[in-house]
């Protein structure tokens, strides 16, 4: 399984952000490019301990099974599943400057030591768990787009 402490994987990816544009359209879903852009950077923001947010209470009934769905598939991350209410998006912004955010966050986990990381839906994650559930994310979100 890929995962975002591999540096091919994080060129890859870095690769494929640097093609999403403003006229890029969604396959799926309802965000549009910016929207999604921003999500994921917030996203990793969460990993790398720069955002927190309160753990919901579904995720405490179902979050290490939802977990364990997603990084046993070795295929995409299902579509439509749900979204953290604050990682929700509306609104426009620079794009441009939202892709360098996330690729610079992208990049900095090959220095990521938050073994320790409890996320808001999944709960407690191991470095392992961190590494495969945000390579499939980011890989997710870029298939929405075509890139």
């Amino acid at each position: 399984m890929k995962t975002i402490f591999d540096q091919n994987a994080i060129d890859e990816l870095t690769a494929r952000i640097a093609q999403i544009s403003p006229q890029s359209k969604a396959q799926w879903g309802k965000m549009d490019a910016f929207q999604m852009v921003k999500h994921c950077g917030m996203s990793e923001e969460i990993f790398q301990g720069k955002r927190n947010y309160k753990r919901l209470f579904a995720g405490r009934l179902f979050g290490k099974m939802a977990l364990g769905s997603i990084l046993k598939n070795q295929g995409e991350m299902k579509r439509g599943l749900p979204t953290h209410p604050d990682l929700k998006i509306t609104g426009t912004g620079d794009i441009e400057a939202e892709k360098l955010k996330w690729i610079g966050l992208l990049k900095a986990y090959t220095g990521y030591s938050n073994n320790n990381f409890i996320h808001p839906f999944f709960g407690k994650m191991n470095g392992e768990q961190v590494g495969a559930f945000v390579y499939k994310h980011t890989d997710h979100h870029l298939k929405q787009f075509a890139v």
